[in-house]
C-alpha cells in the first residue's frame, strides 16, 4: 500500500462538539494524501458516528487502559507514514497549509520534532489565552533550546518513534520526555508559528486544577530533581494574577475578568504545587517556558497576519 504523505492520529473522549470541525479542516489542507487514524477512548456520545463519515481509521481503547502515551502509541503503531503528526479532537487548524507549514522542517534530516501554534476560542479563559501567548509566540524557532513541545499540535519521525515509544506510565507531559529524548539523540525541535490551530479548551476550574497537578506529578517523573515549594506556589501566582490583570486592563475587559483571573491562576499553581514533593530547582529555562509570565509576549504587538486566507468554517 503507497505511504500516504502523512498519519494524523486524533486522541478523543466524548468530542462530539468538535471533532467534525477538526476533519472538515484536515480535509481542507493543500496536503491532500493523508492518513487520519482516531484513537477512542470509549466514548459514549456521537464521536465515532460524526468520525465515520470521513475517511478515518478508528483505534479504540478501553478507558481502564488509557493513558495519553498509549493511545498515542497504539495510534502509531497503525500508522503508514514516515511522518506522524498529532492533533487534540478539540483542535482544528486555522489555514490550509497548517500541515504544509509543520512538516515543512522535516526537509533537515536533523528535525526530529515539530510543533505547531495554539490560540484560544472565544470561550477560552482569559488566562489560559495569556498561557498561550506566552508558550507560542509569532515567531518560529528552528532549533530551540528547550524540550518543550504539545501534542495538541505536533509532528514526529516515525523511525525515532520505533526506537523511543511514549511513556505510557506518565499522567501527562509524554511530549515533553519524548522531547526530551530527542534532543539527546542529537535531533532538532522546530516551533512553526504559523501552524496555527484553535485550541477549545473549556474546563471547569476543578478540571484546572487536575490538568496542572497531573502535569506535575509527569514533570518530576521526568525531571526527579526539580522541585515547587511554597514559595514558589505564592510568589508565581502573585506575579501572573497582575501580569493577567495588568493585561486585562490594556484590553478593557477587567471587570468581568479579574476574579476568573484569581481562580484560574490558583488553580494553576496550587495544582502544580499538590503535584511536586521533590528537591532541587527548577531549570531557569524550564521555569521560564511553563511557569513565568511576558517574556514572550508584547502584549502592546498586534498579531502577526499572514498572507494566507484562513479556512471559513462558517460555511461548511
Amino acid at each position: 500500500m503507497k505511504k500516504p504523505h502523512c498519519s494524523i492520529i486524533v486522541r478523543a473522549y466524548n468530542e462530539e462538539k468538535h471533532i467534525g470541525r477538526l476533519m472538515q479542516g484536515i480535509l481542507e489542507q493543500s496536503i491532500k494524501d493523508v492518513q487520519i487514524i482516531l484513537v477512542d477512548s470509549g466514548s459514549t456520545d456521537k464521536t465515532r458516528e460524526i468520525a465515520s463519515q470521513y475517511p478515518v481509521d478508528i483505534v479504540e481503547i478501553q478507558p481502564q487502559d488509557f493513558t495519553f502515551g498509549r493511545s498515542l502509541n497504539m495510534g502509531i503503531a497503525q500508522a503508514r507514514s514516515d511522518l506522524v503528526v498529532m492533533a487534540s479532537a478539540h483542535v482544528y487548524p486555522v489555514y490550509p497549509d497548517w500541515l504544509e507549514t509543520l512538516l515543512e522542517p522535516f526537509n533537515d534530516q536533523k528535525t526530529g520534532l515539530t510543533y505547531g501554534k495554539q490560540r484560544g476560542a472565544e470561550t477560552t479563559h482569559f488566562s489560559e489565552n495569556q498561557i498561550f501567548h506566552h508558550w507560542y509566540p509569532d515567531e518560529s524557532v528552528r532549533n530551540q533550546r528547550t524540550p518543550f513541545c504539545n501534542n495538541a499540535n505536533s509532528a514526529i519521525r516515525r523511525e525515532l518513534w520505533e526506537r523511543h515509544n511514549y511513556d505510557e506510565s506518565l499522567p501527562g507531559l509524554e511530549d515533553l520526555e519524548w522531547g526530551k529524548w530527542v534532543q539527546e539523540q542529537g535531533y532538532n525541535i522546530s516551533y512553526c508559528a504559523d501552524a496555527e490551530v484553535i485550541h477549545v479548551h473549556n474546563e471547569s476550574l476543578a478540571g484546572i486544577f487536575n490538568r496542572y497537578k497531573r502535569e506535575a506529578m509527569a514533570f518530576k517523573h521526568i525531571y526527579p530533581h526539580e522541585t515547587f515549594r511554597k514559595r514558589d506556589l505564592i510568589r508565581l501566582f502573585t506575579q501572573n494574577v497582575r501580569s493577567d490583570w495588568k493585561e486585562a486592563l490594556r484590553q478593557g475587559v477587567f471587570t468581568k475578568n479579574w476574579l476568573k483571573i484569581v481562580g484560574f491562576r490558583w488553580r494553576q499553581f496550587y495544582g502544580t504545587y499538590r503535584g511536586y514533593q521533590q528537591s532541587g530547582p527548577l531549570t531557569w529555562q524550564l521555569k521560564k517556558a511553563f511557569y513565568y509570565p511576558g517574556g514572550a509576549r508584547d502584549s502592546e504587538k498586534a498579531p502577526r497576519r499572514r498572507n494566507v486566507e484562513p479556512i471559513q468554517y462558517n460555511k461548511m
